[in-house]
């Protein structure tokens, strides 16, 4: 599920009920009169408007038939003969490879892109991370890694009221401790006399703001 993050102030609360109409009634009713610490105290309720955000699925696809390669030598011999060298170098089963279809060569990252013919030939590659490289008589290693595709799907923007929940503005501070706020604040909205209705849920911040998270 997503979680989307919500800032709740101080002297604030929120209350999630279990019925959407009845947020949506106290929300109509606007202020209230709550009985705290045996005073009536007026809060305003508001709607929860959850902050815009983005959602995505993100696909990460491992080629069966390309690797990239790098920290390829660099060498004063024609581009032809490097992606030549390279090629034969891949082409040899015994160490893994296979035919090569194309060799994309960059000298000046000291880069490759090799694609093999047969699908699944790079798959021998996922899990090495070192390749023999041998040109003009000289040992190299080459760092070989997976070559990737991403993409994301299902990109869309967020920005959405919580029906489920109100916000209580200003309310007053007390004497009395958070929990016994809270308790006063649940029962003043649990009556249908008041609008209310059962709460699935209530958080009072009393000091101090904090975070907290709505699931989609």
């Amino acid at each position: 599920a997503t979680k989307i993050p919500f800032r709740l102030n101080q002297n604030q609360a929120l209350l999630t009920f279990e019925d959407e109409e009845v947020a949506q009634r106290l929300i109509k009713m606007g202020k209230h009169m709550v009985n705290l610490d045996n005073k009536k105290a007026g809060v305003r309720v508001n709607p929860v408007t959850l902050e815009m955000g983005v959602k995505f699925e993100l696909h990460v696809t491992i080629s069966g038939k390309k690797i990239n390669v790098s920290e390829v030598p660099a060498v004063h011999i024609p581009d032809d003969w490097m992606r030549d060298k390279l090629e034969l170098n891949f082409y040899k089963s015994e160490q893994g490879g296979g035919e090569v279809e194309n060799v994309i060569y960059d000298r000046r990252s000291g880069t490759a892109v090799i694609t093999f013919r047969r699908p699944g030939a790079a798959n021998g590659f996922v899990r090495r991370t070192k390749y023999p490289f041998y040109l003009n008589g000289n040992f190299h290693r080459l760092s070989v890694f997976p070559h990737v595709k991403v993409h994301l799907e299902k990109f869309q923007l967020y920005c959405g009221i919580s029906k489920k929940t109100i916000l209580l503005k200003g309310i007053e501070e007390t004497e009395d401790d958070e929990e016994s706020m809270q308790d006063m604040i649940e029962i003043h909205f649990q009556k249908p006399s008041n609008g209310g209705g059962e709460i699935e849920k209530i958080i009072y911040a009393s000091k101090g703001g904090t975070w907290v998270c709505f699931e989609e």
